[in-house]
């Protein structure tokens, strides 16, 4: 039996300008992982990624290059089911 490993990867960031929202996800797919940032409406870019330094790098400048001009960082929600209490 044969797992399916297309879908979203991770989250790397969410941000948010007045109601609009984007986010920068890594996506599995039959063609390998794809880096994409979403609004609400749709894609605005995809494009192939490798976890390498230099992609992950290009991913922070953008998310720091929108800070800079007004967006906000979403919390995100915890995924984990069971949080550890403390």
């Amino acid at each position: 039996m044969t797992t399916s490993r297309e879908g979203r990867v991770a989250t790397l960031w969410n941000l948010m300008f007045k109601e609009d929202r984007v986010s920068c996800a890594v996506y599995q797919g039959a063609h390998g992982m794809e880096l994409r940032v979403e609004s609400e409406s749709g894609v605005i870019l995809s494009e192939p990624f490798d976890i390498q330094p230099r992609a992950l790098a290009k991913t922070r400048a953008l998310r720091e290059s929108l800070l800079r001009r007004g967006w906000s960082e979403i919390n995100p929600k915890s995924q984990d089911p069971n949080p550890k209490s403390q």
